[in-house]
């Protein structure tokens, strides 16, 4: 259910930095950013772990900055893999890396508030 969640969280983030940035393209078909939404989910829960455990001695040195281009470098690794979806420049990939975080910021916290049984309050989103 988990990862089902952080598809769609991730479908919604990809949608948006995509709105916002116009380098950002997944071409005219919404098959293409579903692909790049479940490509960036499978990169993000297998490889990412990984990596920023390799990681580790350059994001203690950099305090945590490092970490932050490792998700970089997510998004980019989704450019490569799926074919039609083009992430951008470095400069775009940065700030669509801000959106997808802040959005999946926004939907964590409403799924927690979910899982821990708290009536929502849509108006503090």
């Amino acid at each position: 259910m988990e990862i089902l969640l952080r598809y769609v969280g991730n479908l919604a983030a990809l949608w948006l930095a995509s709105e916002i940035f116009d380098e950002m393209t997944y071409g005219d078909s919404f098959g293409v950013l579903a692909l790049a939404a479940l490509v960036f989910t499978i990169v993000n829960w297998v490889v990412k772990p990984v990596l920023a455990i390799l990681s580790i001695p350059i994001i203690i040195v950099t305090f945590g900055i490092a970490y932050f281009f490792v998700n970089v470098l997510m998004l980019v690794l989704t450019d490569a893999v799926v074919g039609d979806f083009e992430a951008g420049s470095f400069w775009t990939v940065v700030g669509a890396t801000i959106v997808v975080w802040l959005v999946n910021v926004v939907i964590g916290a409403f799924v927690s508030d979910v899982r821990a049984g708290r009536r929502v309050d849509r108006s503090t989103y």
